[in-house]
């Protein structure tokens, strides 16, 4: 059913074996972190494209792979296309790294601000602005404290909650190849932008071209409209695909092709 070639057959069996033997030490150390965290390393804006968190991320990403990469590496042949598989992983990793760096050190200011001068309404919006997805959790609390904003105890409490919720946000760490595989998704609708794909849900067919462009305003969308609890890392997709469109342009103007 599918033709395998040696660059997606490869990268396939390299992100199963990683997979089965990963555990969460092992994301914890090949998982990209951010670039201020004492747990941040170089080599991590490579090896975080090749863990995945659990099985229907790894199947999810190596699903895309199996289908797509083999069209694009006859076009370009094996090493051509596993260096573009890994300057758009490699990129999209810097692309987000960059950009939560500047969230990240936005939260941690903002943190620091707030224990110098705590107050209930203060407390409410560094959760709502920085970590909405436990706004719900906290909520009690922040109605107590809002009733009772001279407490000491509850001041001392927001300050212990302020810095552990920092503390969590800027150390998780990212991994999957998901900015790789939508280099790979962009790459295949420039290359090839009216051919028929069935959908799975629904089964209908959609030229190349619509269904990578839908699927890059949702990415988009849902980074600028972030689900309390979405931990996807939308901006690495984005990353992916720019950083393809950069690659695949500068050839074009080069040889005249995208290949």
């Amino acid at each position: 059913m599918f033709n395998l070639t040696p660059a997606a057959k490869n990268i396939l069996i390299i992100n199963g074996i990683l997979f089965f033997i990963t555990n969460q030490d092992v994301i914890e150390f090949l998982g990209m972190r951010y670039i201020l965290s004492e747990n941040f390393k170089p080599f991590q804006m490579l090896t975080y494209m090749w863990i995945h968190a659990n099985f229907l991320h790894l199947f999810s990403n190596m699903f895309a792979v199996l289908v797509f990469a083999p069209i694009l590496e006859k076009v370009w042949g094996s090493k051509k296309f596993f260096v573009f598989y890994l300057l758009t992983g490699v990129g999209a990793g810097i692309l987000y790294c960059g950009i939560n760096f500047i969230e990240t050190y936005k939260f941690e200011k903002e943190t620091e601000n707030y224990v110098s001068n705590p107050s209930p309404e203060k407390f409410r919006k560094l959760i709502l602005d920085n970590a909405p997805e436990y706004y719900n959790q906290l909520y009690d609390f922040i109605i107590d404290y809002s009733d009772n904003p001279e407490n000491i105890n509850y001041i001392e409490e927001s300050k212990v909650s302020a810095n552990q919720l920092f503390a969590f946000k800027s150390d998780i760490p990212m991994v999957g190849a998901s900015g790789a595989v939508f280099g790979i998704l962009l790459a295949f609708a420039m290359l090839f932008p009216n051919m028929q794909l069935m959908l799975l849900f629904p089964p209908i067919p959609v030229k190349a071209k619509y269904l990578v462009l839908v699927y890059g305003i949702y990415e988009l969308w849902s980074e600028l409209n972030r689900i309390p609890g979405d931990n996807v890392a939308h901006l690495a997709h984005l990353g992916g695909m720019l950083i393809a469109y950069i690659i695949l342009r500068y050839w074009k103007n080069k040889h005249g092709t995208y290949y």
